[in-house]
């Protein structure tokens, strides 16, 4: 099933399509951005309440990935917010999914990204640069790896095995 802006994939059909060969992510995600349906090649980050490898990797070319972004589940600060994720639109990237909080939730919502977070907090992150990129993340149990497909909707996340 393609996804296009035009054509959006629905996480629940395509698992009764594909169901074993996916693995679904059953933490309760939020969608706070301003496309509900995005889905493309994983990129990762891991990194702990320090956003600065986020801010940098949004800043590149996205090509239509999606940045996986594993904050160890941790909501004392914000990965992300308006300015990084207006980044992440001007380069291309179809979406961002962070395990942990982002911030400018009601502007982030006007941007045509998708984003999926555990929720928001105000506070900033540090911006040392500490942390990997482009690493096997295990989020809920489930591994993801750079280059991945990835779909995010409403009810959920899949990934292909």
């Amino acid at each position: 099933m393609p996804d296009t802006p035009s054509i959006p994939v629905n996480t629940a059909d395509l698992y009764d399509e594909r169901g074993e060969e996916l693995d679904s992510l059953s933490l309760q995600f939020q969608s706070l951005g301003g496309r509900t349906h995005f889905s493309g090649p994983v990129r990762t980050v891991r990194c702990l309440e320090d956003n600065a490898l986020v801010k940098a990797t949004l800043a590149t070319p996205g090509n239509g990935a999606v940045l996986v972004v594993d904050g160890g589940g941790s909501l004392r600060t914000a990965l992300m917010g308006d300015l990084i994720a207006a980044s992440a639109v001007d380069n291309g990237w179809a979406g961002v999914v962070i395990n942990g909080a982002i911030r400018d939730r009601v502007a982030v919502a006007g941007l045509p990204l998708g984003v999926k977070a555990l929720g928001s907090n105000p506070r900033k992150s540090a911006k040392a640069g500490a942390g990997e990129t482009d690493v096997e993340l295990e989020i809920d149990g489930v591994a993801i790896r750079p280059g991945q497909l990835i779909w995010c909707d409403p009810d959920g996340i899949l990934l292909e095995r």
